[in-house]
């Protein structure tokens, strides 16, 4: 993805749009104990929709269930680690006995090892493993089960613009990317395999990859290129596949550093898995921006 095809938002409030759900519809999210997963699943289930939240610690997601249902919420709590193909294969399976259709998805389960202004690739293995092989195979693994309807069913991945085309300088990769009309599954994991090599041999600083969390970044460039891939062979059955960047947000993982809160990020995530169908597209990176950046773009 280049930086010409992202879409910037900007929210001054609460975004709003028509009401099209219902208490039938059904949402998956990953990664929901804390942070923007948690409060994706509290807005989702505010508004109606039964929600599914899963944790890959069983103690904390149930944590997280209580702390919802406190509010009056209806959520319901799968234990799920995205990493784990078997942990995969379980959820699915319950998933399909317990609710047999699917309305959404949101990939938001994710992991980094390092502090803001670090950059080691120690974990690199884990972290591809997480950021790019769990949401591909859970997506995989669940695409049967996703309803036909007239309003569509949705992708919402939740990514980074770490991992755009601009911060990759090996040209050789940079342009397999940029050619999105033959890109393959086969090349973005032979990609991913020679990054992994790289770091294995010690020569991933020399290789073009990212400069900035270097593991992390290179996973959400995966995650963003097969988007593409997915919203394409998905457009037939009437799935939508997008991703987005929420930015610079107070989480855990940037150790509570930020300028969006997470709660502000889920309202935006939501309002993107909601679109009506007359204003949903598919294979679009969406940015949160920043509002004193407001005058260089259009609100979308």
């Amino acid at each position: 993805m280049s930086d010409e095809e992202t879409t910037t938002i900007f929210v001054a409030s609460r975004p709003t749009t028509a009401r099209w759900w219902s208490k039938e519809t059904v949402a998956i999210v990953t990664g929901a104990n804390k942070g923007i997963g948690f409060e994706l699943v509290k807005r989702l289930a505010e508004l109606g929709l039964t929600v599914v939240l899963t944790a890959r610690d069983g103690g904390r997601g149930l944590e997280a269930v209580r702390a919802l249902k406190g509010e009056g919420l209806d959520v319901h709590f799968f234990c799920l680690d995205v990493s784990n193909p078997n942990s995969i294969k379980t959820f699915a399976s319950w998933f399909q006995h317990t609710f047999g259709v699917l309305d959404i998805l949101i990939n938001n389960a994710a992991v980094s090892f390092n502090d803001l202004h670090e950059n080691s690739v120690k974990h690199a293995e884990t972290v591809i493993r997480t950021n790019f092989y769990g949401p591909k195979l859970l997506t995989e693994a669940l695409f049967p089960l996703f309803r036909c309807s007239s309003v569509g069913s949705r992708v919402l991945n939740i990514s980074s613009r770490l991992g755009m085309l601009n911060k990759l300088e090996n040209p050789k990769l940079k342009e397999i990317l940029k050619d999105e009309e033959n890109l393959s599954e086969n090349q973005i994991e032979g990609m991913l395999n020679l990054f992994l090599q790289s770091v294995k041999n010690g020569t991933w600083k020399s290789y073009g990859w990212p400069q900035h969390w270097t593991d992390y970044s290179v996973s959400k460039l995966a995650l963003n290129s097969f988007s593409k891939i997915l919203a394409k062979r998905y457009k037939g059955n009437g799935t939508s596949v997008n991703c987005f960047c929420p930015g610079f947000t107070q989480t855990s993982m940037t150790g509570g550093k930020g300028i969006h809160t997470a709660d502000a990020v889920a309202d935006v995530g939501a309002w993107l898995a909601l679109l009506p169908m007359e204003k949903l597209q598919t294979g679009k990176f969406y940015v949160l921006g920043s509002d004193h950046n407001r005058s260089n773009h259009s609100k979308m």
